[in-house]
């Protein structure tokens, strides 16, 4: 990500540029720090939401919305990112109740204790095997997510550069680990462009082996059924 800033807007955007590096921890830091400095200040208590947010911490992402809205309680954006915040965590939940729902509803009824010893201990290798591939597919998921706005957010840079007249005298700056470094026009638009082909690409792989997995949860889902069956048929 690279941040292009006067230098005495720079340090008022240090949160933001965190965000757009998806840096969430130092994000999250940056604007605890602009929420101390200043209370009133609700792109502080909008942008700390979002980095909770990101790293899944929804009900601390909850509670720092309701700070924002007790200043302004007619904000929308901050009434539109709760609404988000609270579709993401739901979702999140009805995944992980999805990727358990095998462990505990392949054997109805009691009838997983009744069965033979050997083929009870199958069937948990098998639903262990399935919240694996369910843990792995979320993952994979959440990183083509991430790869996907790496990419838009190159693309939206490279853009607004783009639009700046040859020889402008505004300082750039581009963000290398927690730092931000000057940096000529020429070096940031080739680091974009080199950021642009990698995240393409990762998200090609990725989401390939997303259907890889997806095939494979599906498998084993029907594997566990089919076994489950067999042996209460007998």
């Amino acid at each position: 990500m690279v941040c292009t800033y006067l230098t005495n807007n720079f340090d008022n955007h240090i949160s933001a540029c965190y965000g757009g590096k998806k840096d969430w921890e130092s994000a999250a830091k940056d604007a605890k720090e602009c929420i101390k400095v200043n209370p009133s200040f609700i792109k502080g208590y909008y942008r700390l939401a979002n980095a909770q947010s990101e790293q899944d911490e929804f009900d601390a992402g909850l509670a720092t919305i309701k700070q924002g809205l007790a200043i302004e309680p007619d904000n929308a954006q901050l009434q539109k990112q709760m609404r988000q915040i609270k579709a993401k965590r739901s979702s999140m939940r009805r995944t992980e109740n999805a990727s358990a729902a095998p462990s505990s509803t392949a054997m109805p009824g009691g009838v997983y204790r009744n069965l033979d010893s050997s083929i009870s201990k199958e069937v948990m290798d098998l639903q262990q095997q399935l919240q694996a591939t369910a843990k792995e597919y979320r993952i994979v998921k959440a990183n083509i997510t991430k790869a996907q706005n790496g990419k838009r957010s190159a693309d939206i840079t490279k853009g607004e550069l783009e639009k700046m007249p040859q020889g402008t005298d505004a300082k750039m700056y581009r963000g290398v680990g927690k730092m931000f470094v000057l940096t000529s026009r020429l070096d940031i638009m080739t680091h974009l462009d080199e950021s642009i082909e990698k995240d393409g690409k990762e998200e090609k792989d990725l989401t390939a082996k997303l259907a890889y997995l997806e095939k494979r949860l599906k498998s084993q889902q029907q594997n566990i059924q089919e076994l489950t069956k067999t042996a209460t048929s007998e």
